[in-house]
């Protein structure tokens, strides 16, 4: 079974090519035994995220590939038969963040402390188009009265973050639970809030996260909206009615991610899909196997990444303190990791 895989593999390779994005960036064809703290990971779950969207990779080899693991194997064998890790752009240190699912208060209909609408996207938003700013959307209630409302919420700021998130969970008053994700956006590029805080020396650099931004927006509410106004960007939403509660948002690829096992990349250089080592640095370091399977506006080259934590508080928390240098590698099947790389 497993030389027929092999065969299958490598003929797929030859007649679809590498598969990955063309890039001018350099690659070098690493062994599992370059890969600090491989031995020590729990490859099997690695192998179950990479089980939720593999079924979703073109390609001969990767479907033979996700057939053979539905198959139960040994799950480092697995990955280590079959595939080979590739570093990208390993000329520059990776960037490390984290992103998660938030959770709001609101209800169905507007009321008491809900008055902050999550909205729609209206009908005549086109994607590559711009159309009305933040400030303009909020300022002048030009979605107000169209029916575009999900629900309404409690609290702006948080609403502003599950805007940056891109999903989230609405606890409703009615003791109900409301998932939403991503529906598009006003077309405006995204602009730090964080990064602005900085340019105008209330904060250092190092002291900006999440949490900080939240507490001075509260502190000063003038201030405050204008600060979150100047982010042009506005993201809409779609109520997500298929994913069980117990199973994480849907990534990039219309699948459930999973808590400390998905990553967002860039899928110029990585391939959505596949297996990617993580080893990063600062506090708390991680030397684990995730799986790309989502993306984000922020998320921009060969050595970035943003590392899924979870739903609610606490891996909202630990999410907002990652900002750290490392090295993000790629395992790619076998021939298409070896035509990836020149010489390899």
């Amino acid at each position: 079974m497993i030389a027929t895989l092999r065969r299958i593999i490598c003929a797929a390779a030859v007649a679809l090519g590498t598969g990955a994005p063309a890039m001018a960036t350099p690659t070098e064809l690493l062994s599992f035994a370059d890969l600090d703290g491989w031995g020590d990971d729990d490859h099997q779950a690695a192998l179950t995220a990479f089980l939720e969207t593999c079924g979703d990779l073109n390609g001969d080899d990767w479907a033979a590939l996700c057939a053979f693991a539905r198959k139960e194997p040994n799950a480092r064998t697995f990955f280590e038969l079959f595939f080979r890790p590739v570093l990208i752009g390993g000329d520059s240190p990776a960037l490390f963040t984290g992103y998660f699912e938030p959770e709001l208060d609101g209800a169905r209909r507007p009321g008491g402390p809900y008055r902050y609408p999550v909205y729609r996207k209206p009908p005549e938003v086109r994607q590559g188009t711009r159309w009305a700013t933040r400030e303009q959307i909020e300022d002048q209630n030009i979605l107000a009265g169209r029916g575009l409302e999900l629900a309404w919420v409690d609290d702006p700021v948080e609403l502003f973050f599950l805007q940056i998130q891109g999903s989230g969970r609405i606890r409703l008053s009615d003791g109900s639970m409301l998932r939403v994700g991503y529906g598009g956006f006003n077309g405006h590029e995204y602009r730090s809030v964080g990064e602005e805080l900085v340019r105008r020396g209330v904060y250092s650099r190092h002291q900006v996260s999440a949490q900080v931004i939240k507490n001075w927006v509260r502190r000063n509410p003038g201030a405050g909206r204008q600060l979150l106004q100047h982010n042009p960007s506005y993201v809409f939403f779609r109520e997500v009615s298929r994913v069980p509660a117990e199973k994480g948002p849907l990534g990039a690829m219309n699948r459930s991610i999973t808590p400390m096992r998905s990553v967002a990349v860039d899928p110029a250089f990585t391939p959505l899909g596949a297996p990617v080592w993580v080893e990063k640095g600062g506090r708390g370091p991680i030397k684990q196997l995730f799986v790309a399977q989502d993306t984000g506006s922020a998320i921009k080259g060969a050595q970035r990444a943003d590392i899924f934590f979870g739903t609610g508080d606490v891996a909202g928390r630990n999410a907002g303190r990652v900002r750290d240098p490392g090295r993000m590698v790629v395992l790619l099947p076998i021939d298409r990791a070896f035509a990836l790389v020149p010489g390899g």
